[in-house]
């Protein structure tokens, strides 16, 4: 019961409050990050300097968080505070509907730069399908990486274990791509992230098919999810877009190479309207794990 109630003060906190516009924590993080990167990403053995950058990174702040969770008076205030930082729904929403209103005001410039604000891939040549699939597709995979994973985390290991997770996942966002600098560099982040993802990626992927079209999630998911790069992000996404009955997929930019992604989901191509559809199923599926730990906590009482 305990578990549920942080969890509902952390979600109304993140929609009253949103993202800090100044000091977040994440954002002194990703300094620490950086700096550590500068100094440990060259020689040889760039696997093994990576993964004890990744340790460094996260080992203060883990500890700072075990060591605060002593102290048994405050415990729910930190363990809510600790939760709404690992949040970002509410920037889901904002950001997905600085995109639909662009789009739908005819303003294509300006859509590509509010994409180009949550996706990795080059945005400057996309027409108005294309920036609402990668819209799309950004609020379904963040849905999981920061909605569903950090609470799953938290019902398992408490306030350190969202940290643990949303760090973890920054980094991943941070060294995890296979370019020249961060191909081995970044190994270890991206596959420990891949770890802490595997049982939240299916859950999500789970929630999404429950409230939606069900079948067609469902047969996206065993179809689909298999054939895309990320072991985590296609269950997402091929379920969520089955449950959207909309298609994703297909070639995209990434750091100057086109890459020819696998199609998921099925139905039309997305629209506009179709982001917000998105929003509306993440925020649906926090209401449905909200319910199922308030029941618990109800039935253990």
């Amino acid at each position: 019961m305990n578990i549920a109630l942080t969890m509902v003060c952390a979600v109304l906190l993140d929609r009253l409050l949103g993202e800090p516009r100044r000091f977040h924590p994440l954002a002194a993080f990703g300094r620490y990050a950086s700096w550590l990167e500068e100094c440990m990403n060259a020689g040889s053995a760039r696997r093994l300097r990576g993964f004890l950058a990744w340790a460094l990174a996260l080992a203060p702040c883990w500890l700072l968080a075990f060591l605060w969770w002593e102290f048994p008076e405050l415990r729910f205030i930190f363990d809510a505070l600790i939760l709404y930082f690992a949040l970002g729904m509410q920037s889901l929403r904002e950001h997905a509907g600085r995109i639909r209103l662009a789009l739908q005001s005819g303003d294509l410039a300006l859509a590509r730069l509010r994409v180009g604000e949550i996706v990795s891939r080059d945005t400057r040549q996309l027409n108005e399908e294309a920036v609402a699939r990668a819209g799309v597709e950004s609020v379904l995979e963040n849905g999981n990486d920061a909605v569903f994973g950090a609470l799953f985390w938290f019902a398992v290991l408490g306030a350190p274990g969202a940290l643990l997770y949303r760090l973890a996942n920054t980094l991943d966002a941070m060294w995890g791509y296979r370019t020249p600098r961060f191909y081995y560099f970044g190994w270890a982040a991206a596959r420990l992230d891949d770890v802490l993802n595997f049982i939240p990626a299916r859950l999500t992927a789970l929630t999404y098919a429950l409230l939606g079209n069900t079948q067609r999630a469902l047969h996206c998911w065993r179809q689909q999810a298999g054939a895309w790069g990320s072991p985590n992000a296609g269950p997402v996404m091929a379920s969520g877009a089955g449950s959207l009955c909309v298609q994703l997929g297909g070639a995209a930019h990434y750091h100057g190479v086109c890459e020819a992604r696998p199609l998921l989901g099925a139905g039309t191509p997305p629209v506009a309207a179709d982001l917000a559809r998105a929003v509306t199923l993440v925020q649906r599926g926090v209401g449905l794990w909200l319910a199922a730990l308030l029941l618990l906590g109800v039935l253990h009482a």
